[in-house]
């Protein structure tokens, strides 16, 4: 069996705040929005390269949220064909058989952005939830940006269900809740907080656009962060006020992208 790359110590990550696992696994990336499928904050996928420990990583992409928008696909290939041993994306009609052997062999598993609930329900109807819950058991680095960052958690707060944003829940790889386009959409972050408050949402991650939230094994969390003045939140519910609180995660500066050490470099 095929084992994914990790990273070594020269490319550890510094960690602040914790988010307790629901199942094992050893990374975990989520993006709050933009990225390559809209051709934007390129160091966001120098971070996800250099987090797998891979000089040339095995990348697999998943479009079912965007119903697989050939140009989200193609832009895929577009950006990752020089930095890549092996890319590949699955097949709308893919089966959990079929899905278990595609993951076979990949170092990074990267979930598009799109429709949510339609991401959830297919991977849920199929079994490829599991599928996927098994491989980043066994060390693949999952990786998702919108859509494709809340599927991994708990809950989510989303406005694919059509009534404004509602909670809805994940395949809970990961426990708590994620708000992504935290900081481009001026509703998310009242709705969210308010979720919370309430007790409709548990505690979790919310994310800036142009931002990425590594989260590891042991559910420790740290940001990187594309854009100047954007960063990730942990929102929690205060026991003695009852109101929503939150507080930044820690961002990692020292993550340079386009060194010599291609495609970038993670280091204390």
């Amino acid at each position: 069996m095929y084992t994914p790359c990790f990273p070594h110590a020269s490319v550890a990550l510094t960690t602040a705040l914790t988010i307790y696992p629901m199942h094992r696994y050893h990374r975990l990336i989520a993006i709050g929005g933009g990225g390559f499928t809209h051709q934007a904050d390129p160091a966001l996928e120098d971070f996800i390269l250099a987090a797998s420990g891979c000089a040339q990583p095995r990348i697999g992409f998943i479009g079912t949220a965007s119903d697989d928008d050939p140009l989200k696909i193609r832009r895929f290939y577009d950006r990752f064909a020089a930095l890549s041993d092996h890319l590949t994306h699955l097949a709308a009609a893919s089966t959990a058989a079929a899905t278990a052997q595609w993951a076979e062999g990949l170092d990074v598993i990267y979930v598009g952005g799109g429709h949510t609930l339609r991401l959830i329900k297919h991977w849920r109807d199929t079994g490829i939830a599991q599928v996927l819950i098994d491989a980043a058991q066994r060390g693949v680095l999952m990786a998702g940006v919108s859509a494709g960052a809340n599927v991994w958690f708990e809950q989510a707060l989303s406005d694919s269900g059509g009534q404004g944003l509602q909670p809805v829940a994940g395949i809970g790889l990961v426990a708590g809740s994620c708000c992504p386009h935290y900081d481009s959409e001026p509703q998310r972050q009242p709705a969210f907080a308010e979720a919370i408050a309430a007790g409709a949402l548990p505690g979790g991650v919310a994310i800036d656009d142009g931002v990425a939230v590594l989260i590891d094994g042991g559910g420790q969390m740290t940001t990187f962060t594309a854009r100047a003045g954007a960063g990730a939140y942990r929102v929690t519910r205060s026991a003695q006020s009852g109101k929503a609180a939150s507080a930044s995660i820690q961002a990692h500066t020292a993550f340079t992208a386009g060194t010599e050490r291609a495609p970038g470099r993670l280091s204390r």
